[in-house]
């Protein structure tokens, strides 16, 4: 018998088969085949070897399955689906169409198939009621009969496609049998010609291909430059809801406006929270953040069931009032918990009946969320834990993980590292839902590692700064954040509609005011004191004691001790410039303080209570003033305190408290001749000048009102007191909440009209209240003393400068210090010590300027740089969006039958310019994949990824412009881009593929403890279960899912070396931690990490 059989291997295809038999054999005329399916790419692959042929018939098997089952649920006889079979294979057709190699060979082959069609060469059926697997090919000369030995049949695994044939870079291993006796190719052709009869009613012809499959693809026709970049913005927005349906969220309370900019946001950021568990709500201020939030958590309980959801309110205490206030008036306070941000331990703490437990949150708003950035803070481990513990009972929204909302005004203002750990709050590390970003600590450990650099290096280019920082903002800030700046709005008709307009900021208002030269003498002489000649010993002992007695007693103490000095300094700095009264009384205290700390060594006993986070004080909102009071109280309150002797320290410490103590005394004594509350205050004297004759004039403050801020609380209750008004209002961190209702009636422009009171005139406050309250029946400030920082500027400014606001115009006045002669006093050695000191309190990551900037910095340019921050960037995708919008909203027919256009669209257009750069034998080609959108300009000599905002504006055109002819490498340019983007993906992967190895071999010595203290106890565990658990408690805090569980296991491993946990203790601790974090794991398990698809070739145009 004449067989042969035959894989693919070593080239030895079917292809190759086909080919030696039609090229050998010319008395060959006829093709019969069976196949599973048929791919045009197959069929055109082997259209150059049938030209000898006459007749090729193809028989297609379709899954019938699903008619069959259909017609017995119906109780019917199955006897065919003729129309259903023959609409399947076009759907198939078609997407071997948009799925095939992009190339001008490829659509000459299906061209090819459709002419043979038509002049009867090929015909087609596809069967109606079997289910086909076989694959058989059939070639036989004409007059095929007994005595024929030309004929040939072959059987096996092939279908007739690129695969089948094996000429596809995707290969795959086929088996076939090639059958030449007479009586097998008889055998095959008898049964081809029953199926082929049995198919006879389900013929597929060239009209049902060219109405079908073609007519729906790009294949049809070029489409015109306007089609094509509306279909451009459709598939980019694709993620953009376009208009919103009205849903009881939107249902306002009585006392708020409803803006379409504030519905926008709720649907917008609604949709990104369900998706990454997550999203950063980062308006700029003034927008209505605490509103947008609340309308999104209104939505959550909507969804989730009102008696299902418990929610987590994290703030500052400064804006507890107004979070309170707002989720009552929407109804959500009963459902809500409440806590500021230094009291999360409360939340933890399972005892604490105030709150529900951890696991019980299902959703947790975070206001200031910039403050938690850093991952060695004692609050941010907590709110992580909070965050991260897995909900204990879901609701109509499934999954254990909980949605957490994080609202900052500045989420671009932090490193990567300050990102990254944010990030972590709703996102796993290692298994990251954010697109393209599977990986977060791959992603951000060499930005973080080139940012250092960038740092370390004097002459850093700002360029590179701003290039690093694009790409955390396109590929992870950018999908998970909602954020809109007052450009944005008033640049949208209709969001300016709503709100209609906003106030204009004046520039700074510079008072003068003069100092004998007597005061000037003594202030210039104070302020270089401070900054040069006080060591600030008093607040540095523990880096001053002996090593043999701070050893294992205080972490970080030279640390501590530095970051103590520097708040001193920075603070005294301030409170010169505030008032001399605040400067007087403070110094005065110092003073007192250095004296006790050496009569303290004199009596031999020193107590130290060093264990104060001073960042933490700051994330509070408390000032200065209360910083020091709680350094005052920290010695009698902490359980930790040290007593020591004088000979632990060492000599040179009680050597600088005695020289300070000098500088002190003769300080007081310079200040004890300057009467800080009457004729020798030239600065109250010029405030109390323009109170008196410019700042209530009626066509400057229409109003009426007036707001004073400070940043020393003794500065305020000086200006309380010698102006002595019954209108004046003082507010600091200790009534702000017991006033916030008096301060509504008063000057707050969105409280009812009705409830509205004229008690208070003028409010005089610290900077308690430079957030979170609405001052805007005001339009004038008044910064007694000068924030030398934009952000602090725009904060206080931002109070009056509101929606709602009365005033047109917002103007803010500033004082300056100068001599007799308006000779002004040097004040930037104040700015340079004020930022250097914060640098150096705060660590080297918060530089941000060098000391050249800083020495010639002013108030204008903080204030430039703070209204260009507070307006912001122009968004320049909304003009694109609102276009889009627009069309869907005024022309839907339109719209859905653009969006309706097949994938691979395409057009030529004329050459053009646009920003300077000629589009001229260019393509522009639109990628995607499920993770990305990527964006290409590809020529014959090169190929550029482009911005997204470079290629809308490329695409962009009218409805007048007329299509044209695309170049002639149209393909070979489309083909270019999607080598580069394979490229640039492949580089991408290898690097986050270095990055996790690296990760997995450095753990770290958190970890590493942590995973050697898991190690050592698992052999002890003989319970399966509890077993299992420890294991996975293990690659959890590998994974750094819970920052917080590495830590606990690293202090457990260190309190069993110190003999403060015994062994049996810890065993016990580590199985509660396993069952308590099980469910996590569990649900991080079901989180299939998510493969990026091949990238699709969306649309593309050429220019001539």
């Amino acid at each position: 018998m004449a067989k042969k059989f035959f894989t693919n291997r070593e080239g030895n295809t079917l292809m190759k088969q086909f080919q030696g038999l039609l090229e050998n054999n010319p008395n060959i005329k006829n093709l019969d085949s069976v196949v599973g399916f048929l791919r045009a790419s197959g069929y055109f692959t082997l259209r150059p070897f049938l030209n000898s042929i006459n007749k090729v018939r193809m028989l297609i098997g379709i899954d019938v399955d699903k008619y069959i089952v259909k017609a017995n649920n119906q109780c019917q006889l199955f006897f065919g689906a003729e129309e259903e079979v023959k609409q399947d294979y076009l759907i198939q057709l078609r997407k071997d169409i948009e799925n095939s190699v992009y190339s001008s060979y490829v659509e000459e082959g299906i061209w090819q198939m459709v002419d043979d069609l038509v002049s009867g060469k090929l015909e087609l059926r596809a069967h109606p009621s079997k289910k086909i697997h076989a694959k058989i090919y059939i070639l036989y000369p004409d007059n095929f009969n007994e005595w024929s030995t030309d004929g040939c049949a072959i059987t096996g695994s092939s279908n007739l496609s690129g695969n089948g044939f094996g000429i596809s870079q995707d290969k795959q291993y086929e088996f076939n049998v090639m059958l030449r006796d007479n009586e097998d190719v008889q055998f095959a052709k008898d049964e081809f010609e029953l199926l082929w009869a049995e198919a006879e009613g389900c013929p597929i012809i060239a009209e049902d291909i060219k109405n079908g499959p073609i007519q729906q693809t790009y294949l049809n026709s070029d489409v015109t430059p306007y089609e094509l970049y509306i279909k451009m913005l459709i598939e980019y927005f694709s993620d953009r809801v376009l208009a919103t349906d009205a849903q009881d969220a939107f249902d306002m309370p009585e006392g708020y406006d409803k803006y379409e900019y504030q519905t926008d946001a709720v649907v917008e950021g609604y949709k990104k929270l369900l998706k990454y568990d997550g999203f950063v709500l980062a308006d700029v201020v003034g927008l209505g953040k605490t509103v947008i939030a609340t309308m999104i958590a209104k939505q959550f309980c909507i969804d989730n069931g009102y008696e299902n959801t418990k929610i987590l309110v994290v703030y500052p205490p400064a804006v507890e009032h107004n979070w309170k206030q707002t989720f009552k008036d929407f109804g959500l306070d009963k459902y809500t918990k409440f806590i500021s941000n230094g009291s999360l331990s409360k939340v933890l703490d399972e005892d604490n009946y105030d709150y529900w437990n951890a696991d019980e949150y299902d959703l947790v708003l975070v206001d200031e969320a910039h403050k938690f950035r850093t991952h060695t803070n004692a609050a941010f481990t907590e709110l992580q834990e909070i965050c991260k513990m897995p909900r204990v009972e879901t609701g109509n929204i499934p999954g254990f993980k909980k949605k957490v909302m994080l609202i900052s005004a500045t989420p671009m203002n932090n490193t990567p590292a300050d990102l990254y750990n944010e990030i972590l709050l709703f996102q796993d590390p290692r298994c990251c839902t954010i697109d393209g970003v599977p990986n977060l600590t791959s992603f951000f450990s060499p930005l973080i590692v080139e940012f250092k650099n960038l740092k370390k290096n004097p002459n850093y280019d700002l360029r590179k700064f701003k290039e690093l920082a694009e790409k955390v903002r396109d590929r992870v800030i950018k999908p998970i954040t909602v954020r809109r700046t007052r450009t944005d709005i008033e640049s949208i008709p209709r969001y300016n509609k709503d709100i209609q307009g906003f106030p204009k900021v004046a520039a700074p208002e510079m008072k003068t005011y003069e100092m004998n030269d007597r005061i000037a003498d003594i202030f210039e002489k104070s302020m270089s004191i401070l900054v040069k000649d006080l060591t600030y010993a008093r607040y540095q002992a523990i880096a001053y004691l002996n090593p043999e007695k701070s050893e294992g007693l205080y972490d970080n103490a030279q640390l501590i001790s530095r970051s103590l000095a520097s708040i001193r300094k920075n603070g005294l700095v301030k409170r010169l410039e505030s008032s001399f009264y605040a400067f007087k009384t403070s110094i005065g205290r110092f003073r007192d303080a250095n004296q006790y700390m050496i009569n303290m060594f004199e009596n031999d006993r020193v107590f130290i209570a060093p264990d104060l986070d001073i960042n933490h004080l700051y994330d509070l909102g408390l000032n200065d003033d209360e910083i020091e009071e709680r350094l005052q109280l920290k010695a009698e309150e902490n359980p930790k305190n040290a007593v020591f002797k004088a000979e632990d320290f060492d000599p040179a410490f009680i050597q600088m408290l005695r020289t300070d103590q000098q500088i002190l005394e003769a300080m007081c004594a310079d200040w004890e001749m300057v009467d800080v509350e009457g004729a020798d205050d030239s600065k109250f004297t010029k405030f109390n000048d323009i109170l008196k004759h410019e700042l209530f004039k009626k066509d400057r403050n229409p109003g009426q009102k007036l707001v004073i801020f400070s940043e020393s609380k003794d500065t305020v209750e000086y200006l309380q007191r010698r102006l002595n008004r019954k209108d004046v209002l003082v507010i600091d961190s200790s009534n702000r909440t017991k006033l916030f209702k008096t301060i509504q009636e008063n000057f707050d422009a969105n409280y009812k009209k009705s409830l509205r009171k004229d008690d208070y005139n003028i409010i005089i406050t610290t900077d308690v209240l430079a957030e979170g309250v609405n001052l805007h029946r005001s339009n004038i400030i008044i910064n007694y003393d000068t924030p030398w920082n934009s952000t602090k500027l725009m904060q206080r400014i931002g109070r009056v400068n509101r929606i709602g606001s009365e005033g047109k115009n917002i103007y803010n006045y500033v004082f300056y210090p100068s001599r007799q002669g308006n000779q002004i006093i040097n004040l930037n050695q104040i700015a340079l010590s004020k930022i250097q000191t914060f640098h150096s309190t705060f660590g080297e990551d918060n530089q941000i300027y060098s000391q050249e900037e800083i020495i010639d910095r002013n108030l204008d340019k903080l204030f430039t740089e703070g209204i260009q921050a507070d307006k912001g960037e122009f968004n320049e995708e909304i003009p694109f969006y609102e276009e889009l919008r627009s069309l869907y909203l005024n022309n839907r027919r339109e719209y859905n039958r653009i969006a309706k256009m097949s994938l691979r669209s395409r057009t030529g257009r004329e050459a053009r310019s646009v920003d300077g750069v000629t589009l001229s034998q260019d393509t522009l080609v639109f990628l995607k994949t499920n993770m990305r959108k990527s964006f290409f300009r590809s020529s014959d000599e090169s190929v550029e990824e482009l911005s997204v905002i470079d290629a809308l504006k490329y695409f962009k055109a009218n409805t007048s412009e007329e299509k044209t002819e695309r170049i002639e490498h149209h393909h070979d340019h489309v083909l270019k881009a999607l080598d580069k983007f394979h490229q640039l993906r492949g580089e991408e992967q290898i690097s986050q593929a270095i990055q996790v190895q690296q990760a997995g071999s450095e753990l770290g010595p958190q970890v590493g403890m942590a995973t050697n203290l898991l190690n050592m106890f698992l052999p002890e565990i003989q319970d399966q279960s509890i077993y299992q658990q420890v294991v996975q408690l293990r690659i959890l805090s590998e994974r750094g899912v819970i920052t917080i569980i590495a830590k606990r296991l690293q202090r457990m491993q260190k309190d069993m070396q110190r003999g403060k946990l015994h062994h049996d203790e810890a065993l016990s601790q580590i199985i509660d931690m396993a069952k308590k974090y099980n469910a996590y794991y569990l649900s991080a398990e079901e989180l299939k990490q998510e493969t990026e698809t091949e990238a699709q070739i969306i649309l593309s145009e050429s220019f001539k």
